[in-house]
């Protein structure tokens, strides 16, 4: 969550995303800027310094970026760069989540599709503590990394999503799950959404699915996107989490409390 100047930054940056464009394209030429100027401090020091004039820093943009990133993506990194930032390193952490904002938008109407698969994707890398500890082992580099995702997703999910799997490993996010799991939130961000995480015994009827997702939406006064999770922990009942949001109505629940009465 930005704040203060960068806030500012980061929407008068994302005005320029309005222009037409290959979305998945632009996406991915923001991911590249993002990691430049992470693994370039000496250039993300140039491009974030107030006490230099934007027209010059936007110039050596363009002499480093030109002939390598759509004209879309260097107009969005040109207005970036004569925007104050609070922190240096807000300048590619916005870049990063413009580009998620284009990737996802560029799913189309399969953006339902592209919040499932990242959530599904986030839940083989949770379960998985092989998959996470390779993912997250600084002996292997990016490349292995990438490869092995390469590997595991091959032509079995959307474009969008391989684009954002590949993202997670960029190391601006603490682990690969928490980054796909705010990818999410910004894919139902762009339809104007909200996601909740049901934590249900069995699987949810289509009906009861339907009927929960109606009423979430009522409450919050948006659309919903629903993560269901069965987990036989819960025993019976449900537990809904929508951002800070706890809604527990599960058996378990209710047994722990019984035995704190007691105990107390």
């Amino acid at each position: 969550m930005m704040r203060g100047a960068s806030a500012d930054a980061y929407a008068a940056t994302a005005g320029a995303l309005t222009g037409a464009g290959d979305a998945a394209a632009v996406g991915r030429d923001l991911f590249g800027v993002a990691d430049l100027l992470r693994s370039e401090p000496a250039l993300r020091r140039v491009a974030t310094d107030a006490s230099i004039d934007s027209d010059a820093k936007a110039g050596l943009l363009r002499q480093v970026l030109s002939g390598k990133v759509s004209d879309l993506a260097l107009a969005v990194v040109t207005i970036a760069v004569a925007q104050r930032w609070t922190a240096s390193r807000d300048l590619a952490d916005a870049l990063e989540r413009l580009g998620v904002i284009s990737v996802a938008t560029s799913a189309g109407g399969d953006a339902g599709r592209l919040e499932d698969e990242l959530f599904a994707f986030g839940r083989v890398v949770q379960d998985n503590p092989e998959l996470r500890d390779a993912l997250s082992d600084p002996a292997r580099n990016r490349d292995d990394k990438s490869r092995l995702l390469a590997d595991l997703l091959g032509d079995k999910v959307l474009p969008a999503t391989v684009a954002l799997v590949q993202q997670s490993l960029s190391g601006s996010y603490r682990t690969v799950g928490v980054a796909l799991a705010d990818y999410q939130k910004v894919a139902a961000e762009v339809r104007g959404q909200g996601v909740a995480t049901v934590r249900v015994a069995r699987p949810l009827s289509d009906a009861d699915r339907q009927r929960l997702a109606e009423a979430l939406s009522r409450n919050y006064g948006r659309e919903i996107h629903l993560n269901v999770v069965v987990d036989p922990d819960v025993i019976g009942g449900i537990r809904v989490e929508t951002g800070d949001d706890v809604i527990d109505g599960t058996v378990s629940s209710r047994l722990d409390e019984a035995r704190r009465r007691l105990a107390g």
